[in-house]
């Protein structure tokens, strides 16, 4: 728990992404905004296919963003690499998103459902930064993939997702709300690493 309140929230891992942003839309970013301003959203804001970032973590891709953020956070290197080592950590390869299905690659599993919407929740994190998540449900029992997802993407309102933080079990809801250490990220696949490590070193 000591990182959290002085590391950015889960909701927030990449920062705000203020080239592509208004003034008003880097406040919601960074977790200024007010309930009245939250809006439903549909599956298809996350449609394409992504890739994990966690195996750029495992092969010290990501050490140029982990100096940057211990010198801006004033953490150790090591403090920070931990951080998202856990907060990253997946073995799903990659998510691929059209029309309501999802695909989970694993290995050379893959597991799908048709997801419905379950609405959105609004959470305030230990840090006293807010976030909110978007709420899928599959209800084909005789599938394998995971029954409950949550998208988190530093959005409020319907948009295309330019990266996401997911989250998935097959518990319940509540459940993953309680989740702040474990948030697998994924950015497009066809993002080069270099484009992926300057996205998160410059914004």
């Amino acid at each position: 728990m000591g990182l959290l309140s002085t590391m950015h929230s889960p909701a927030l891992a990449h920062g705000s992404h203020s080239h592509a942003l208004s003034a008003e839309q880097q406040k919601i970013a960074q977790g200024q905004f007010t309930d009245q301003q939250v809006v439903a959203r549909p599956l298809t804001d996350w449609d394409g296919v992504w890739q994990s970032i966690y195996p750029l973590l495992e092969k010290g891709a990501l050490a140029p963003v982990f100096k940057a953020k211990a010198r801006t956070q004033h953490q150790s290197e090591q403090a920070i690499a931990d951080y998202y080592r856990t907060g990253y950590q997946t073995d799903i390869d990659s998510i691929e998103i059209e029309q309501g299905e999802v695909v989970f690659l694993q290995g050379k599993n893959r597991f799908s459902c048709h997801y419905q919407s379950a609405g959105y929740k609004i959470l305030t994190y230990p840090s006293g930064k807010r976030g909110v998540r978007y709420l899928f449900e599959c209800r084909d029992a005789r599938s394998q993939a995971p029954r409950y997802l949550q998208f988190s993407d530093h959005r409020i309102a319907p948009h295309h997702s330019d990266h996401f933080h997911i989250f998935f079990g097959n518990e319940s809801q509540q459940a993953l709300f309680s989740e702040l250490h474990h948030w697998p990220t994924y950015f497009p696949y066809q993002m080069l690493e270099s484009e992926i490590i300057d996205d998160m070193l410059h914004h």
